[in-house]
């Protein structure tokens, strides 16, 4: 992939590690999800994910980057009601019968990111036209750019008169921690909220439950919260991405100042796990997971929020970034609500037409009925 006109040239790549990490810095936006972060996604085994990265520039200097990815995606991600037990029994009888294979633009986890230094209609054609050519050569007959916020309206925009049609996504939520302590944060939220939340960690107190941080976990350690990750992710009714157990390996190794993996114990025994990402005053809560043996019992959900908003407080972090699902608690919490979005197109023309029947069941209400009254999503 060479030409999109007699200035700008195209490269895609398979590794990050392939592209000059300082032509990708000095263009992708500034996140946590980083050079190396890209790094630790090629050094693990996905077996759902193929990673592609791409980089355009203007007479040798760098332009625009973006990344993107293969999966199989399955439509009916977000199907619930009446619909969820027929369509899990056919599934059963053909398990990939509502998969597309698509070409994705962003990540699989966290928000969608392009840079574009200058000259953003040329730049985006381009950035369009790899992702076309990348997802021929996949034969992938989907064309997604995933979770994209409101900033990106004018970037992304243009792809309407294109063919793509864009739907809400699962929203992200954050919170800015402008308090002095958890009393301080429990003072702004509503009587009900608040109360709730008392009752909770006070019959949670109960128990003795130990807190441990660290940069990287020793491998026990590892196998005893990718465990409890593994129990948190087979109950989810929506699990988008899987991660391996190298994942957290990698991203330890290569990201140490930013990496913070949080253990809670009872009598010795892990019961809850938090892999989170921390620079300056942000601060992103990426993974959890829980033993549902104890989780509920001990109110472990609210123990561990409570426990990383201490933490984020002691730090000096001004925004704590909750990601995605288990949306009513985390509006109970006062977690602001993130406005996320999807642009789809199918590929093939005709089917395009109809792609409206697609878009029906990623709908966020189809997932969450929250969706249908939350009037709080910036």
């Amino acid at each position: 992939m060479e030409d999109y006109s007699s200035k700008l040239k195209t490269r895609v790549v398979n590794r990050i590690e392939e592209l000059p990490r300082e032509d990708w810095e000095i263009v992708f936006p500034k996140a946590l999800e980083n050079y190396y972060f890209f790094k630790s996604l090629d050094e693990s085994s996905f077996e759902q994910f193929k990673f592609f990265y791409i980089l355009i520039y203007d007479n040798d200097v760098p332009v625009g980057a973006t990344s993107c990815f293969i999966m199989d995606f399955p439509i009916d991600i977000a199907v619930s009601g009446f619909l969820k037990k027929p369509l899990g029994f056919i599934k059963k009888l053909l398990p990939r019968i509502f998969n597309l294979k698509a070409l994705m633009c962003g990540l699989p986890m966290g928000e969608g990111r392009i840079g574009i230094l200058k000259n953003p209609d040329m730049v985006m054609a381009a950035i369009s036209q790899a992702l076309e050519e990348i997802a021929k050569k996949q034969k992938a007959p989907l064309v997604i750019f995933k979770d994209f916020n409101n900033s990106y309206g004018d970037i992304l925009g243009p792809l309407l008169k294109k063919g793509y049609s864009k739907i809400e996504s699962f929203p992200s939520t954050d919170m800015k921690i402008d308090f002095a302590s958890f009393d301080d944060y429990l003072k702004t939220l509503n009587q009900s909220s608040r109360d709730n939340l008392k009752r909770n960690l006070k019959k949670a107190d109960k128990v003795k439950i130990e807190l441990t941080v660290k940069n990287a976990l020793e491998e026990e350690e590892l196998s005893q919260a990718y465990g409890l990750y593994l129990e948190t992710y087979n109950k989810q009714e929506m699990g988008f991405e899987k991660l391996p157990i190298e994942f957290f390996r990698n991203v330890a190794r290569n990201m140490p100042e930013e990496a913070r993996f949080f253990l809670w114990r009872i009598e010795g025994k892990p019961v809850a796990f938090a892999f989170c990402l921390v620079s300056g005053d942000y601060f992103i809560d990426y993974y959890l997971g829980f033993d549902y043996s104890v989780a509920y019992r001990y109110f472990l959900y609210f123990v561990r929020f409570r426990d990383l908003l201490k933490w984020c407080i002691e730090h000096g972090i001004a925004r704590y970034e909750m990601g995605a699902t288990t949306y009513e608690p985390k509006r109970r919490l006062d977690f602001n609500f993130i406005r996320l979005y999807f642009y789809v197109r199918l590929r093939n023309k005709l089917f395009n037409k109809f792609s409206s029947l697609v878009i029906h069941f990623m709908k966020p209400e189809n997932f969450d009925p929250i969706f249908e009254h939350l009037d709080n999503r910036s």
